[in-house]
């Protein structure tokens, strides 16, 4: 998985227990999508990833543990998510309700408002969210 045509990064929430939960969801299969704000993208002048799009999934230590393939990016306000993606983001969200407070949380947490530049950052209905759908295509030595 590395090399001299390296994959970028697919990187889930920061460093830490949290990330790696979420990878561990990825590799048993139960997270099948990812939720980030447009304004990340904007903050790291990152483009928007594409459908068929390979990124190397990474774990907290810094170590590549699969690949991933882009299968649906969606790019909708905050009041549109619906149950298909809290149910695929794998973390046992039972209903829109809870994957959104789940994700407020994060999102209002310290590092995202370092992250965006933004000490006093906050959603709303309109905030504006990019959906990455995925199957893992390859799963590294290392994990």
């Amino acid at each position: 998985m590395t090399g001299p045509h390296a994959l970028k990064p697919f990187l889930l929430a920061f460093p830490g227990p949290l990330r790696d939960r979420l990878v561990a969801a990825v590799l048993s299969g139960e997270k099948t999508a990812t939720t980030g704000l447009l304004l990340e993208y904007e903050a790291e002048k990152e483009e928007l990833p594409e459908v068929g799009e390979r990124s190397a999934l990474i774990d907290s230590d810094g170590h590549e543990v699969a690949v991933v393939e882009i299968t649906e990016v969606q790019v909708l306000p905050l009041r549109d998510a619906d149950l298909r993606l809290a149910l695929a983001e794998g973390e046992g969200y039972r209903s829109v309700a809870e994957w959104r407070a789940g994700h407020e949380d994060f999102w209002h947490g310290e590092e995202m408002r370092e992250a965006l530049g933004d000490p006093g950052f906050v959603v709303d209905e309109e905030t504006v969210l990019v959906v990455e759908w995925f199957r893992v295509v390859e799963v590294g030595q290392g994990s």
